[in-house]
This record gives C-alpha cells, structure tokens and sequence, in this order.
C-alpha cells in the first residue's frame, strides 16, 4: 500500500513567535520560503497520486515550493480554529489560565471568523480527510500528500493511529518538515515523523 505523507507549512512570523494561528492566513517568512524550497528534492523522484492542501497561503504556498503544484484546496485541512486565543501565545494565556493546555482545556468563543473548535471537531475534520486519501490509498495508485498545519496533522494522526483528538500533544511537529504514516502487517505505523531534509 502507498503511504500518507504530511507537509507542515513553512515558518510565519506568528509561528516563530508561538502565536496560535488558526484561520488568519499569515504568509511564510524568508526562513518559512526556504524550508519549502528545501522540501523539493524529497518530491522531486515522487509522483503523488493525490495532493491534498489546506486553503490558507502559506500551505498553498508551501506546497508550490515543495513541487507539488496543482493540489486539491481541501477546507478540511483547515487549522484549530482557535476562537478568542488566535495570535495569542500560551504563554499570554496561562498568565490568566495557569496550567492550560489546548489539547485539555480547548478555547473560548472568538468573534465570527473565529468561533473556536474542539478536539473531537478538529478531529472529526481529520477523519473525514482520512477517509478522502483511504480511497486513493486501497487503490495503490501512488502516495497521498496532505500540505498543512500543525496542530490539525498532529491531531490527524493520532486518528490515523487509532487514538483520540487530545492524543496529538504527542507528536511534536515543526514547521518545514515531512512525515510518513504507513501501514505494517496491515496495522497503521508511523514510517518517518518530524523530518527536515
């Protein structure tokens, strides 16, 4: 069977700085374009049979210095929407909110852009992209690509894995870098996780 790779989308200015940044489309910084840039050769030898972006610029963007022009802009694979704590830093926030996590704790309601999201609504977003790449994946007809963010890959996999939404504090995921899910004996693994080329 072919295997699912994730991209996250290359540095922001408001991921450099840990600011939450969901639904606000901020574009890559020079270091965000050259760990695109640096992603290239990984696809150069590879012919995915589906490339799957999130509809925010910078994964777009990421995706075309990737190589991987021409991907399906899929709403989905947009990021937590993070409500009243978009562009707020954890640390803002747990000067009111000592101990909170996202993965816990969730957000509070934002304005109408951002009314916030759960786990278990990211999560059923990541389900339902899942269920998109299993039916070109059964087929064999090549790899799946997913162009991203963070928090929604790291939550994706943990529904690929079998695991609940909050699971996804477990894998740690840095702008610019590749990972592979795949399968072992029929069972899903992670192949690769976190890489930079």
């Amino acid at each position: 069977m072919s295997d699912l790779l994730l991209v996250r989308h290359g540095e922001t200015e408001w991921s450099a700085n840990g600011r939450h940044t969901g639904r606000t489309d901020v574009p890559l910084t020079a270091r965000g374009v050259d760990e695109a840039l640096s992603l290239a050769p990984f696809f150069r030898d590879r012919q995915p049979a589906l490339v799957l972006t999130s509809p925010l610029g910078r994964a777009v963007a990421t995706a075309d210095l990737a190589g991987l022009a021409g991907g399906v802009s899929d709403p989905d694979l947009y990021e937590w929407d993070y409500g009243g704590y978009e562009g707020v830093t954890t640390a803002e926030i747990q000067r009111d909110r000592p101990g909170w996590s996202l993965w816990t704790d969730g957000v509070p309601p934002g304005d109408a852009e951002h009314p916030g999201e759960s786990a278990a609504e990211v999560g059923a977003r990541a389900d339902r992209v899942l269920a998109r790449a299993a039916d070109v994946l059964r087929e064999d007809r090549g790899n799946v690509v997913l162009v991203a963010h963070g928090h929604l890959l790291r939550v994706l996999t943990a529904r690929y894995l079998g695991l609940p939404p909050q699971d996804g504090r477990l894998f740690l995921l840095r702008t610019g870098t590749f990972s592979v899910l795949s399968t072992e004996h029929g069972l899903p693994v992670i192949a690769g996780w976190n890489t930079s080329p």
